[in-house]
């Protein structure tokens, strides 16, 4: 199979366009951010890059924690809108009609309608060059009881999370597999 050889880039698909939550007793904003992940399992730790140019980012280095709101695809065009637009100008709770809801552990809200937010205090700071990485402390996981079964875990596939892909949204489909599948040993008969 031939490939073509482009210069190194962002291309890391996909990800998701975490709608994250930022505030203080006097303001609060959403960023639609697409540089986050998981760095770290136990303590469980993630991270977020901001431009320092963004509203966000001084409510950020102010308080120090922050919400990771999943989307849903039912939200996708708020959290395209949350991306390309600055709260320095409105209120993007009121303008894209999403529900600021109290956290559990941290003082900024969470966004209701996201049907997993994560919340997280900042343990540190690093300038990388246009953005800097906010590296945190993952203190509390909330998860909209419609997506937990009967036995207390998370039914994910019927969350409809939303991912972006080289400048594209899309929803999740199908489930193909499991962790571990591959060399799950087979039940006896």
């Amino acid at each position: 199979m031939a490939k073509t050889k482009w210069k190194g880039g962002t291309l890391l698909a996909p990800v998701p366009p975490a709608l994250v939550s930022v505030g203080d007793a006097e303001r609060d904003n959403l960023i639609t951010v697409a540089w986050t992940g998981i760095i770290c399992s136990d303590p469980p730790k993630t991270y977020i890059s901001v431009r320092p140019e963004r509203y966000s980012y001084e409510i950020l280095k102010k308080t120090g924690e922050f919400v990771i709101n999943l989307p849903s695809s039912h939200i996708i065009r708020s959290i395209d809108f949350c991306g390309v637009r600055s709260g320095r100008d409105l209120d993007k709770f009121a303008e894209c009609r999403l529900t600021r809801e109290r956290s559990t552990e941290v003082a900024c809200p969470s966004v209701a309608e996201s049907p997993v937010s994560l919340e997280c205090r900042v343990t540190d700071v690093i300038p990388l060059g246009s953005h800097d990485m906010f590296m945190a402390d993952i203190v509390a996981v909330n998860v909209d009881e419609r997506y937990i079964d009967e036995r207390g875990k998370l039914r994910i596939e019927q969350c409809s999370l939303a991912t972006y892909a080289h400048g594209s949204y899309f929803a999740l489909g199908k489930k193909i597999g499991s962790f571990g599948y591959s060399v799950k040993k087979k039940k006896k008969r």
